[in-house]
């Protein structure tokens, strides 16, 4: 009778199989949860450029760079005619001046709190922090957001214009 000596599988090898399902499961949730989706609850950040300077906060008015898109469900933009920057059709280079929480809609503020000096990020906006059922504009106009849009907006914050007190 010949004895036929066979080596245990260490448990990396014999959970191999495992894991790659595994890995396979988490990567199809990912994209049918709509990673890189806008969430309908809150701002998303992407940033672009870090900037060194300190936090944004409501205590001051900031100058900004800013191009304004409405974002497709599968994350696709379409310019609003509305930008600051010459590059994305303004007649010139033209800084936005802005104190968050005034004036402006709850995904702006949201987003530009989680900034700093000097940072150029997206803030992927959904409709309900946006303008909501609210269409802004005139449709066929130079700017226009349907209704019920999420919003990108491309910002880059420049520094302070003032304190406020």
């Amino acid at each position: 009778m010949t004895l036929i000596k066979t080596k245990p599988l260490s448990p990396f090898k014999a959970c191999k199989p495992l894991l790659l399902v595994i890995g396979l499961v988490a990567i199809i949730n990912a994209m049918m949860s709509g990673v890189g989706h806008v969430s309908a609850e809150e701002v998303r950040v992407e940033v672009l450029r870090r900037g060194d300077g300190p936090a944004v906060t409501k205590n001051h008015k900031y100058r900004s760079m800013v191009t304004l898109y409405i974002e497709g469900e599968s994350g696709e933009k379409t310019p609003s005619g509305w930008s600051t920057r010459k590059e994305d059709g303004a007649a010139r280079d033209s800084p936005f001046v802005f104190q968050p929480g005034v004036n402006l809609i709850e995904g702006w503020t949201q987003g530009v709190l989680q900034m700093k000096e000097g940072d150029r990020s997206l803030l992927h906006v959904p409709s309900k922090l946006g303008y909501g059922s609210r269409p802004m504009g005139s449709k066929g106009g130079s700017f226009y957001i349907p209704a019920n849009s999420n919003l990108l907006f491309d910002i880059e914050i420049m520094g302070k214009e003032s304190q406020t007190s």
